[in-house]
């Protein structure tokens, strides 16, 4: 089958792989018929992600059609329409129970190999290296699902897969991001990144009530898709000081919430961004945390920061304000299953149509040129999706 597949840095490659079998009897093998490039998948094409190796198959964003299921599955038949969540949950463990399922205990078989970096294992995700399962991702003509009882949901209705495609990560991913910011009614939320995921934090944030949303990036397109479909505020960070402008936009309090949807690749300005550059080019840290240090910066004392961007390792981190403005900090990979039927509601109930946020769409032939495109910020790329 085709496949898109790692060969190191901005390298990625239309490739000839096998096509996946059932292997545990609680698997399902789905026929994609639409995938994503996410903002994380960047962060592997720039080769900052460990565990990767040449040849494996990328992409968490996936949906299609159920073809084969193994013995021990119930909830799926052949035929079955879903979409894929990216986190892989074994759904019995203490954590799945309690709900955290990207801190699946079971879904991981490298959990050595992340226990050594992180002390212990996250869940299995797939296509985002070996540091996290080594398991085939989604940009491809198959997929195989491991437990697959808990993970995929169900599209019983002629919805397009457009609509329906995002509960495989970044809706939920800016949904938990805003539940974690903990909004009041009358909060001022700022939102930092207005990618894919601080799209969806920007509507979910509305969607609970925020009083004002301020939505932070220096890409004109999307901003002005922030605006217009979040009703948000804008700030472009290249044009303002963005501390002094939200200092005067919250009558000199800061915002009640910040959301960090960036992550270890921020694009700082200022001495404070040559810095991260710097120390990153002589390994002294692995993220450039430049939105992290502004959001505690800006963030009113006593208010919540919620951290929906990926890091990856060594950050430099003012602890001192965090702890002395009193801040709340809430992080962590999307408990997916936990959103997909009640966000697939508010699809189907026309709430909030989520393909929006889709600039490009194209066959899978056209995935290493859309991986620059998107890498690059060029020709309006926001979203891209696929069909295999």
């Amino acid at each position: 089958m085709r496949a898109l597949t790692w060969h190191g840095e901005k390298d990625v490659r239309v490739s000839e792989v096998p096509r996946p079998e059932i292997v545990e009897p609680t698997d399902a093998i789905v026929e994609i018929t639409a995938t994503a490039i996410c903002g994380s998948d960047l962060h592997l094409y720039n080769d900052r992600m460990p565990g990767m190796r040449e040849g494996d198959v990328l992409g968490h964003e996936p949906m299609g059609e159920v073809v084969e299921t193994g013995d021990q599955v119930e909830n799926l038949e052949v035929g079955d329409r879903v979409v894929v969540p990216f986190t892989i949950s074994c759904g019995s463990c203490w954590f799945c129970e309690e709900e955290l399922y990207s801190l699946c205990d079971n879904s991981n078989p490298n959990a050595e190999m992340a226990r050594k970096m992180m002390g212990q294992s996250p869940a299995g995700l797939f296509g985002y290296s070996h540091l996290l399962g080594g398991y085939a991702g989604g940009q491809a003509e198959f997929l195989r699902v491991p437990y697959a009882d808990v993970g995929p949901i169900k599209i019983e209705s002629d919805i397009p897969d457009e609509q329906v495609l995002f509960l495989s990560d970044v809706f939920p991913t800016g949904y938990m991001a805003a539940e974690n910011a903990d909004i009041e009614p009358e909060d001022t939320v700022a939102v930092w990144g207005c990618g894919p995921v601080g799209q969806f934090a920007v509507q979910s944030a509305q969607m609970m009530g925020a009083n004002q949303v301020i939505a932070i990036d220096r890409v004109p397109e999307r901003l002005e898709m922030a605006g217009e479909h979040g009703d948000a505020e804008t700030i472009n960070y290249e044009h303002a000081d963005v501390y002094d402008q939200l200092m005067s936009m919250t009558g000199g309090r800061g915002p009640d919430r910040c959301i960090d949807a960036v992550g270890t690749e921020a694009h700082g300005t200022g001495l404070d961004g040559v810095s991260d550059r710097v120390k990153e080019g002589a390994k002294l840290q692995d993220d450039r945390p430049y939105v992290l240090r502004e959001a505690i910066k800006c963030c009113r004392k006593g208010g919540t920061l919620s951290v929906p961007g990926v890091y990856l390792g060594r950050a430099n981190v003012p602890f001192g304000p965090l702890m002395n403005k009193a801040l709340t900090v809430k992080t962590g990979q999307t408990h997916m299953q936990r959103y997909l039927d009640p966000l697939l509601g508010k699809i189907e109930e026309g709430e909030i149509d989520p393909s929006f946020i889709i600039s490009h769409q194209v066959g899978l032939e056209d995935g290493p040129e859309m991986y620059q495109t998107f890498n690059d910020k060029e020709d309006d790329c926001i979203k891209v999706v696929m069909t295999p």
